[in-house]
């Protein structure tokens, strides 16, 4: 997006994956409303009885409303104009990515105070029994919160800045308002990213991530998680 200011007379610069109008009454004619021969004149073209002429057809919608089932209630469709959807394979994959890039450093870093990743298990059970055992340290818990913060704010930065993590970067994704297209702004990208990342580190990680991938692939019309639900967003694909 450029910083530039537009010129006199210019509107400014539009986001590129912003909602395409539905349809549009084109500008008046030279003549204006009331046409060459004054105003609704037997010869400006006006139907007999002063019925205003029916308003000019506009261009047909660039997306397919009934693709994923159309507005609620039959209404509006919010994702008419915008780019498709983007495909839960893509998604997970993104997210895969976004969350090695952030993980492994911070292993790393916590490497030389034990490791970020640290459990006391009960010595008299065995097999899978332990898995149901262990408990999280102060430790632990300490470098989760750290994670969660860190996590939070990659989240909320990307997003803001223009809808697209180092993930869906690469896997040509977008996070855009569900009401307009437009980049998220900070508070919207910040909930999104609370709500992704607060269950998912400090309560119940392999639940909230299950409930998430499922409703990826299932909720309707918007393949919406928990978090674009709470951020009132959608995920869509940039080509």
């Amino acid at each position: 997006m450029s910083n530039d200011q537009p010129t006199s007379g210019q509107p400014p610069e539009e986001d590129p994956f912003l909602k395409k109008p539905q349809g549009s009454q084109g500008p008046e004619g030279p003549q204006g409303p009331q046409g060459p021969q004054g105003p609704q004149g037997p010869s400006s073209g006006s139907p007999p009885g002063g019925a205003p002429p029916p308003p000019p057809a506009g261009p047909p919608p660039p997306y397919d409303r009934d693709a994923y089932g159309g507005g609620p209630y039959g209404g509006v469709d919010p994702l008419a104009g915008m780019p498709p959807l983007g495909e839960p394979g893509k998604r997970i994959l993104a997210r895969l990515i976004d969350l090695l890039i952030i993980s492994i450093p911070l292993y790393l870093i916590s490497l030389p105070w034990g490791g970020a990743v640290e459990m006391n298990d009960n010595s008299s059970n065995n097999g899978v029994g332990n898995v149901f055992n262990q408990t999280y340290s102060g430790h632990q818990l300490l470098w989760s919160l750290i994670g969660l913060v860190v996590y939070v704010a990659y989240d909320t930065y990307f997003t803001h800045k223009d809808g697209r993590t180092i993930g869906k970067r690469l896997l040509k994704l977008r996070v855009a308002m569900l009401n307009d297209g437009r980049v998220p702004d900070t508070g919207s990208a910040f909930l999104r990213g609370v709500v992704l990342w607060l269950p998912a580190l400090l309560c119940c990680p392999c639940l909230w991530w299950l409930i998430n991938i499922v409703l990826m692939f299932t909720d309707k019309p918007y393949r919406q998680g928990l978090h674009d639900k709470a951020a009132k967003t959608v995920v869509v694909q940039t080509d």
